[in-house]
């Protein structure tokens, strides 16, 4: 059956109510500097690409039912935070803050999040705990930030027992985070100053798929010889680092970015994980599943070893 929610006498002024989308009230691109008072019935709230600057707990008093609310692109500051006004949405299941001037991850956020975006901010602190009860959060952008070694800790980390996508690129990091919960699928480092990993770094993190290390300081001797040794690895980037040999490759391993590094030289019996006669077609669990290797942008002259096309089968692409 079909709801008639009024939306006429409430949509604010100063944003758009569609019709055919009861729910929705857009109040993007409106130079707006506070948030206008919004309707009880809304769920989606969008409120990109203003100048809000202080986020009032009375002009969301009544947005108790949100489940999506996107503050992208404004002037919000930690101190314009006004105390509880976020986790008083007990529904609200996507927070988008991305360009804004958060100098700490919020908090208390709803129990209710999954996704939460604060990319482009200039947050240096997580606070203590501030996660925990996010049972739900899934997603968690820090891209951008100001993040260094001390602030991204087991302590701040607790309670993200659901985490699926990390993203801490662009930030300060010096080593790897601590404290990664372990259901981390997805890791993304880029462009920090990360000059080794830690032996047996991923024996804590057996789900890891999706690995991001391109844009660091990573020479070979911070690269443990079986640190990627983890068969749930899929996709591994190393671009534009300071390696000297190609690390060993995991059987499992799908897409493997080696490029701008300093590798001088590729040879089967380095990187083929089982040994070349090993690899038998018949027996197919054996051959390694490389199938996209990027080798440009080092000092590798071609033609690439035969021993290396022997081991890896499936390599559909080979750049060098």
């Amino acid at each position: 059956c079909f709801v008639f929610v009024p939306t006429l006498h409430t949509c604010p002024k100063e944003c758009r109510c569609p019709p055919n989308f009861p729910r929705a009230v857009y109040c993007d691109n409106k130079g707006l500097t506070s948030v206008p008072k919004i309707p009880p019935h809304t769920w989606y709230l969008y409120l990109q690409n203003n100048l809000i600057e202080v986020l009032s707990a009375d002009a969301l008093r009544n947005a108790t039912q949100l489940r999506w609310l996107n503050l992208n692109r404004n002037k919000i500051t930690s101190e314009g935070l006004e105390e509880g006004v976020l986790n008083s949405m007990s529904h609200l299941v996507h927070l988008y803050m991305d360009d804004n001037l958060l100098s700490s991850v919020p908090s208390p956020l709803p129990a209710t999040l999954e996704h939460l975006r604060l990319s482009r901010n200039r947050i240096s602190k997580i606070p203590a705990g501030v996660f925990i009860g996010l049972d739900k959060l899934n997603l968690l952008d820090l891209q951008g930030n100001k993040l260094m070694d001390d602030a991204v800790t087991e302590v701040s980390l607790k309670g993200l027992n659901n985490l699926v996508q990390i993203n801490l690129a662009k930030n300060q990091l010096t080593s790897m985070p601590l404290g990664l919960p372990p259901t981390t699928t997805q890791l993304f480092l880029d462009g920090n100053n990360i000059e080794k990993i830690p032996v047996g770094y991923f024996k804590g993190l057996p789900k890891v798929a999706f690995l991001r290390l391109n844009h660091n300081k990573l020479g070979s001797s911070g690269v443990p010889k079986n640190v990627f040794n983890v068969s749930s690895i899929l996709e591994l980037q190393l671009s534009h680092n300071q390696l000297t040999e190609v690390p060993l490759i995991p059987s499992g391993l799908e897409h493997l970015h080696l490029d701008h590094n300093k590798i001088k030289s590729v040879s089967g019996s380095n990187v083929c994980p089982v040994s070349v006669d090993a690899v038998d077609d018949s027996v197919n669990d054996s051959v390694p599943r490389l199938r996209y290797l990027r080798l440009d942008g080092n000092e590798i002259k071609p033609p690439i070893p035969r021993d290396v096309i022997l081991c890896f089968r499936h390599l559909r692409s080979i750049v060098i």
